[in-house]
């Protein structure tokens, strides 16, 4: 069992990928599924239909292996996501953890939870696949950006609402 300091220490925070790609225009994402040929209306799609997905960091306990873990997320308020992929987080999660150390990361999204690939395998390529490399940051708690990391979570995950961010 956790002491009351260590869980102290390990307040949730706001985190966010930042790519070190080039990124496209942010606008909104529409909710139908775009043509498999529009590569970036896919992506931002994709983004914007799922709640969870698998964040990848370099493991500071396991020497430096890569670690994948299951986390929620949210891209903005639904109809008005932005693709860029919020994460509310803590130091008792060791991907929160690995963050700190090395900010390198990447997280997956697949089509095939939403439920529109139909019956087929999911690494049928037919069913969207999205892999973001980046670096994950901190949100200033205090920035409008975190206002609307928060409200972006809040409205996907209100189960998180609860949970205070220091």
């Amino acid at each position: 069992m956790l002491s009351p300091a260590h869980l102290a220490f390990a307040a949730a925070f706001l985190i966010v990928v930042r790519s070190s790609a080039p990124a496209a225009a942010a606008r909104p994402i529409f909710a139908g599924k775009p043509s498999p040929s529009e590569a970036t209306a896919t992506a931002r799609w994709l983004a914007a239909q799922n709640t969870w997905g698998v964040l990848s960091t370099i493991s500071s306990d396991l020497s430096g292996a890569p670690f994948g873990n299951v986390v929620s997320y949210s891209d903005g308020v639904p109809g008005e996501g932005r693709g860029i992929p919020y994460f509310y987080l803590t130091t008792l999660d060791p991907t929160a953890r690995d963050a700190l150390e090395d900010e390198r990361t990447s997280f997956t999204l697949s089509e095939f939870p939403l439920g529109t690939c139909g019956k087929i395998d999911p690494e049928n390529p037919t069913c969207a696949k999205l892999t973001l490399n980046g670096k994950l940051k901190m949100v200033d708690l205090e920035s409008s950006e975190a206002d609307l990391a928060k409200l972006a979570l809040f409205t996907k995950h209100p189960e998180m609402k609860g949970i205070r961010a220091q």
